[in-house]
């Protein structure tokens, strides 16, 4: 086997340079480029999340384009169904309302014959919606035409026939 006996080698050993013989304060340092300081993984992680301080938004993921201006969300009217059957449609609920709630309203109105608050089945919280299925067609236009905008627990209700079978099917 062949030794090497100075302090070179052909690759320089581990990827490192070996300094060579002599007094290494009276050379020049090198200009090379500073090599920035590896970021830790918080530094990564708020680095891609934002800490919160710069006011810049991150792109969107659907696809379009950053500096693209999305028009601003117009908020959607509920649509005014005209009551043809008793059932009707009470929307914009506080999801702390129940159905004995709903039942003591739309009891002073008129003869409530069911109310059913429609909630998620996993873990039956309020979807913020309900149906009331008021004694006849007259009640319930009565209903509409009283309890429509009105306060509720905070909020205010939208009140109006509801869809038929046929209707949602088409």
């Amino acid at each position: 086997m062949k030794s090497q006996s100075s302090g070179r080698s052909s690759r320089g050993g581990r990827g490192r340079s070996r300094r060579r013989s002599g007094d290494a304060r009276s050379r020049q340092p090198r200009s090379t480029p500073k090599a920035t300081p590896r970021k830790g993984l918080w530094s990564k992680i708020v680095a891609f999340f934002g800490d919160g301080k710069n006011a810049e938004k991150p792109a969107a993921r659907n696809g379009s384009h950053p500096q693209r201006e999305q028009p601003p969300r117009v908020s959607r009217k509920p649509e005014s169904v005209e009551v043809t059957s008793p059932r009707l449609y009470v929307g914009n609920l506080s999801f702390d309302a129940t159905e004995s709630d709903l039942f003591e309203l739309f009891k002073g109105v008129g003869e409530v014959q069911n109310a059913e608050v429609v909630s998620y089945r996993h873990n039956q919280r309020s979807k913020g919606f309900a149906f009331v299925q008021m004694h006849t067609v007259e009640e319930a236009k009565r209903a509409v035409a009283e309890l429509h905008d009105k306060e509720f627990l905070g909020r205010k209700l939208v009140v109006s026939g509801a869809k038929s079978s046929e209707h949602a099917r088409n």
